[in-house]
């Protein structure tokens, strides 16, 4: 079966744009599991070396960026692409910055925006200066 990707609103929904969709049905379809991302290079060492995390923006919008190019890079290994996103998971080690990762979060999400849910954490288990992890679910075909 062909995938169907239905956007679903309340019926009185207003008319304007948010980083998430309230629900989305999907039919048909393969479904894909990216872990979660940060702006540290994916593949690093274990245990963590933390010179290798050097090179990260130490600002929300860059990490914000850094971390959407991670995700891109998983979903088209997948083939999928950010039009096939249909859920994510936001942490965020400040909440204060969540309109910083917005305005990144709609560059990518261009068409449409995935079901999200966001959360303020204390630390993120890569470095200690990540201050965002995104994981997603896609669905292709």
């Amino acid at each position: 079966m062909t995938k169907q990707i239905e956007h679903l609103h309340w019926p009185d929904a207003p008319d304007m744009w948010m980083p998430y969709a309230p629900a989305i049905k999907v039919t048909g379809g393969s479904t894909i599991y990216c872990a979660g991302v940060t702006a540290a290079p994916v593949y690093h060492h274990h245990p963590h070396r933390p010179e290798e995390f050097d090179s990260m923006p130490d600002d929300m919008e860059g990490q914000a960026r850094a971390v959407m190019e991670n995700l891109k890079h998983g979903l088209e290994a997948a083939g999928a692409t950010f039009a096939d996103v249909i859920v994510c998971d936001r942490f965020l080690t400040d909440m204060e910055m969540q309109d910083d990762l917005n305005k990144v979060w709609n560059e990518y999400f261009t068409d449409h925006s995935p079901a999200s849910t966001t959360v303020q954490i204390v630390r993120l288990a890569t470095d200690p200066r990540c201050l965002l992890e995104v994981n997603a679910i896609a669905v292709i075909d």
